[in-house]
């Protein structure tokens, strides 16, 4: 579907490090971690991995402050800090890898770099340490997924993270353009991932907007070919329906192929999931539904928002809102289902 330069990629980051800058940085009373931070980014010079973050926010005055990392990955939500000398500390975990957004994308810097934000971003202190027992939650998936390089493109795994508490990470595998077919083909992508999964971590895959020519029996095999690998690692393989494309009937509704994936070969892709995951037995999130509920519900003028309709004319790729708000159905499924321990996901 899109990929961006790596030109692009440079001048993002360098926007976003610029955005902000950490209240006490430069003031005694900080914590010895300010010492990686400058600019609004703190870079740990660390090989790739998992690791937990702990940050210290607060200041002076009143202040409210996010994260994001690596790719514009949103690692946690805007959070408020009293004035003075209340502090309120959260953590979270963090995967680091090469390439650090998409597989087939650049390989980005080396180290882990955090970016400070927020609408008035106030860090007292920040540690990373090597997680020891973190689960992992892997992302097989496309470009309505992926770590999106540059805004306003966003998928929902690149914002899945900030809903998660330290003990689970995302590592995003999602790639623009792929299919079931060349997901499978790609020796950066499937060949690559399968062996990083180790027994009890989660294997999201959702892969269905760029199987255009793909028919139905492919379609069929190449998913059960993915849930059969996940299985043979030790991991639990949870089938994803894909994300509804924006494409309105007359009467408001979603009703018909564009918008519900049906592809130019008659193959009725969610359909297609629901069944190999009754018939192997597999968790399903139904995304198809839940975002088509969430779209007709907004009507044709407040669904814009959740899409790049009005940036670049796009009603398949989502904005950072619609990114966020589809990867909190996301995260609601997974607690539903049991999948994600209630306690080790961010509410509200």
């Amino acid at each position: 579907m899109r990929r961006f330069s790596s030109a692009v990629v440079a001048a993002v980051t360098l926007g976003a490090a610029l955005s902000s800058v950490p209240a006490h940085a430069g003031e005694a009373s900080g914590g010895p971690g300010l010492a990686h931070c400058a600019t609004g980014t703190c870079h740990f010079d660390v090989p790739p991995g998992t690791y937990d973050v702990r940050v210290t926010l607060g200041g002076k005055t009143a202040s409210s402050t996010s994260i994001s990392g690596e790719t514009r990955r949103s690692l946690l939500p805007e959070t408020a800090a009293p004035a003075g000398t209340g502090r309120v500390t959260r953590s979270f975990t963090v995967n680091v890898r090469t390439p650090e957004g998409e597989p087939t994308g650049p390989e980005g810097t080396p180290g882990l770099d955090l970016r400070i934000g927020g609408s008035a971003p106030a860090l007292a202190d920040i540690e990373v340490t090597r997680a020891r027992h973190a689960r992992q939650i892997f992302l097989v998936g496309d470009s309505t997924v992926c770590d999106q390089p540059g805004a306003p493109y966003s998928g929902w795994g690149q914002q899945l993270p900030q809903y998660l508490r330290k003990g689970v990470s995302v590592a995003n595998y999602a790639d623009s353009g792929e299919s079931t077919v060349s997901y499978l083909g790609n020796p950066k992508l499937w060949a690559t991932v399968r062996p990083l999964i180790r027994p009890g971590d989660l294997v999201l895959v959702q892969l269905a907007h760029n199987d255009k020519t793909t028919d139905e029996a492919t379609y069929r095999a190449n998913l059960e070919t993915l849930v059969a690998g996940v299985r043979e690692r030790g991991g639990q393989p949870v089938l994803v329906t894909p994300i509804v494309r924006r494409w309105f009937n007359s009467d408001g509704t979603l009703n018909n192929g564009t918008a519900l994936l049906v592809n130019g070969l008659g193959v009725d892709h969610p359909a297609v999931i629901r069944s190999v995951a009754a018939a192997r037995g597999v968790p399903l999130i139904d995304l198809t539904a839940k975002t088509r509920t969430l779209v007709e519900s907004l009507g044709v003028e407040g669904s814009k928002a959740l899409y790049l309709t009005n940036e670049a004319r796009d009603n398949t790729h989502t904005s950072v809102r619609g990114a966020t708000a589809y990867a909190g159905l996301v995260r609601d499924e997974l607690v539903t289902r049991h999948l994600v321990p209630k306690g080790m996901v961010r509410v509200g």
